[in-house]
This record gives C-alpha cells, sequence and structure tokens, in this order.
C-alpha cells in the first residue's frame, strides 16, 4: 500500500508547530489523538526530539500511520496505538495531548466522551492542544468556514464545527482550564487547555 497523504498536513504543519514548540517545551510524552496520516507526527517528532509522540487513531488508519513512520524510522516515534475515543483508552498517562482537525468530524457524543476520558490518560499538569475550526457564541468566523461545516453536514448529520463555549464546557468539567486561544491560518485555531492540579 502507498503512504496515505493529507495536503493540510502540509499547509498546517508548521504553523501549528510554531506554537507547539512553546506550550510543549517542558513536556516529555505526548498522546497524538487521531493521528491519521501520521504526517503530523513524523514532522512534529523530527522537529522536537525531546518529545515521545504516541500516535493513536481508529485501527483502520494504523497501517497507513505505521507506513509514515517506519520510514521516518525515529526513536521518538513507538507504534500506534489503536485508539477509539468510544472503546478503550491506554492504561498510561501523558503530559501532553494533541489532536488536529478531529472534533468536526467526531459526533459530539464523541467528543463528549473524548474529554470524559482525558483524565484518564494525563498527569496532573497536563496539556491538551486542540487544532481545526471552531465557531464563537454560535456563529461562524468566516464564510469559508459556513461553507466547510455545509459540507460536512452533507457528508455526514453527525458532522459539523464545535462552538468553542460548548468545547471549552466539556474541559472545565474535566478539570482543564483554557490557557491559550491561537489564530491560525485558514481560519482555524490551536485551543490550548491544562489540566488543574
Amino acid at each position: 500500500m502507498d503512504k496515505p497523504s493529507a495536503p493540510s498536513c502540509e499547509r498546517n504543519r508548521d504553523p501549528i508547530l510554531d506554537v507547539l514548540r512553546e506550550q510543549f517545551a517542558d513536556r516529555r510524552e505526548v498522546l497524538e489523538i487521531g493521528s491519521g496520516t501520521g504526517q503530523h507526527a513524523v514532522y512534529f517528532a523530527e522537529a522536537m526530539p525531546a518529545l515521545t509522540w504516541q500516535c493513536s487513531d481508529r485501527v483502520d488508519n494504523l497501517p497507513g500511520i505505521r507506513l509514515w513512520l517506519d520510514e521516518a524510522g525515529r526513536a521518538n516515534t513507538p507504534p500506534p496505538i489503536e485508539l477509539d475515543v468510544g472503546g478503550t483508552w491506554p492504561l498510561h498517562h501523558y503530559d501532553a495531548v494533541f489532536s488536529a482537525n478531529t472534533l468536526h468530524i467526531m459526533g459530539w457524543d464523541e467528543v463528549e466522551r473524548l474529554f470524559d476520558r482525558i483524565g484518564s490518560v494525563t498527569t496532573d499538569d497536563a496539556i491538551l492542544a486542540i487544532y481545526g475550526p471552531f465557531n464563537y457564541n454560535g456563529r461562524y468566523t468566516s464564510e469559508s468556514n459556513a461553507e466547510f461545516d455545509q459540507w460536512l453536514q452533507a457528508r455526514g448529520a453527525h458532522m459539523r464545527i464545535r462552538d468553542a463555549e460548548a468545547v471549552d464546557a466539556l474541559a472545565e468539567v474535566a478539570g482543564f482550564d483554557l490557557i491559550n486561544d491561537i489564530a491560525m491560518p485558514a481560519n482555524n485555531r490551536l485551543r490550548v487547555w491544562q489540566r488543574r492540579r
């Protein structure tokens, strides 16, 4: 099989990396939820060699992720693990969690499950960084995001851009406080929470 490729990963990886270098500066182990192709993992693990970058995704995506990781051959990218937010979560505790372009693909019940379980895999002061589009006060931040949301809902009724305030409420219940909300290219955001000690 050929390595899977997502052009958006090539476009957004440098702006994301600029933020993660700062937010993950004192971190050691990152769990990436929904690694997709594995492109982000390879790029970020090479740029931040002090971090162990643990990929995870649904089982169907693991072979493609392995192709990227195997080709890169980096010591700080262990084999990807299966993680469906509605299923079994790993027993290990990570001091950072990253996820890109996942919340609008999941159903809202899965987003709730993610935040309900995030405490079980994180250390007391863990950082959670999530990249993607968000609405604010129930409104789109751009016409392109409105069009993207219509495209998502045509693909699946469970998909849609999430309201930042609703996600923050889930994070609050899970014990995570919003510490950064950073504007990114293409009308995306990188929102960062930290777990309360």
